[in-house]
């Protein structure tokens, strides 16, 4: 099977509760019949980051494959590379369902899990069992909800996963585990990674903000991103804003909305950031990514890479080799002859994006 006609699949799915569909899209996956994507990816969509090659910048965001039950499947379907987890020391049922709402006219998805895992045992047999990779594989982690010390748990996290892993995302964003964003606060996420320095021979680590950050705020995470060694942000995670325009009667339920209605406010933060920055971070850009245009223009923001997680559930593996047939014409059109040739050419412009 193609991910082309995989993805013919996703209106009987979107039929039936949003995590049932979830959960049986990762079991097919795990079954191999969302297919692989064929052929090489065009060398003009190759890029260096974090010390690392990746094949061209598309990603897939944490959250997808929580546990990493499905890492090497979704390899085959021609990401540049995909991100597992969000993964916490014990396991986690995560908050009461229904947790998942679909805002279909809005293309935007509101979530409210709570970092439900099967816990680190399980997400590191998962992990061992992905084998040689030809994507870029990355695990992030969070603390639990109950019983947790961050300075303690990931420091212990990243020492687990990190042989396993090409880098690590240090989730302190997500708005479903009461008082995690406060450890985007500079003074708590200072000692979490100078805590985190202490672990040896670990592969690059990156944080992941959520896009309500502060202009203050967003200056301070940089500086002390810089200061202890980090390698990359990814911007962002999702809002607990409700921007204007969303028709959803959904859009009064509580949790992280993301998807298309999320873009403008991810994208400015993403160009501040780049701005803020000045080439000592690298920069991943998520947030409302439906397509190639959307791609480019996080990656003219300042992102170096593109991670997609709404975009892909509602439009299937088919979206993959679609999204870098047409950025890498599009990079050709507009003269760049790679990727990092248009990373922040328009990030003070975007910077000002409503």
């Amino acid at each position: 099977m193609t991910p082309r006609i995989a993805s013919l699949f996703l209106p009987l799915l979107r039929r039936i509760d949003p995590e049932t569909a979830h959960d049986f899209s990762l079991r097919a996956l795990r079954m191999g019949l969302a297919g692989r994507s064929s052929g090489r990816d065009d060398p003009v969509l190759a890029t260096e980051a974090l010390g690392l090659h990746f094949s061209n910048p598309i990603g897939l965001a944490a959250g997808f494959d929580k546990d990493a039950v499905a890492a090497a499947a979704l390899m085959r379907l021609g990401f540049g590379f995909v991100e597992t987890g969000t993964v916490t020391p014990r396991p986690q049922a995560g908050n009461s369902k229904p947790r998942l709402y679909r805002l279909e006219p809005d293309r935007a998805v509101i979530n409210r899990m709570g970092f439900n895992n099967r816990g680190l045992e399980v997400y590191k047999r998962n992990l061992k069992a992905v084998g040689p990779h030809d994507a870029i594989l990355g695990a992030n982690v969070g603390i639990n909800k109950d019983g947790a010390n961050p300075e303690r748990d990931y420091p212990a996290l990243i020492a687990a996963v990190g042989p396993l892993a090409d880098y690590v995302t240090i989730n302190v964003s997500s708005p479903n585990t009461p008082g995690l964003r406060d450890l985007q606060s500079a003074d708590r996420l200072r000692s979490i990674l100078r805590a985190v320095a202490k672990v040896p021979d670990k592969p690059p680590i990156l944080v992941k903000v959520a896009p309500d950050l502060t202009d203050d705020g967003l200056r301070a995470v940089i500086e002390v991103c810089v200061d202890e060694g980090v390698g990359g942000l990814i911007v962002g995670n999702t809002t607990l804003s409700r921007p204007f325009g969303i028709t959803s009667r959904l859009i009064r339920k509580d949790g992280g909305l993301s998807g298309v209605p999320l873009f403008p406010l991810s994208t400015r933060m993403l160009a501040r950031a780049y701005l803020y920055a000045r080439g000592r971070l690298v920069l991943i850009g998520a947030g409302g990514v439906f397509d190639a245009k959307d791609a480019l223009i996080k990656i003219r923001a300042g992102a170096s890479l593109v991670q997609l997680y709404t975009g892909f559930a509602y439009q299937g593996p088919a979206l993959i080799p679609r999204m870098k047939r047409e950025l890498a014409a599009a990079l050709k059109k507009a003269g760049y002859a790679r990727v990092q040739d248009a990373v922040g050419i328009d990030a003070q412009k975007l910077a000002e994006l409503r």
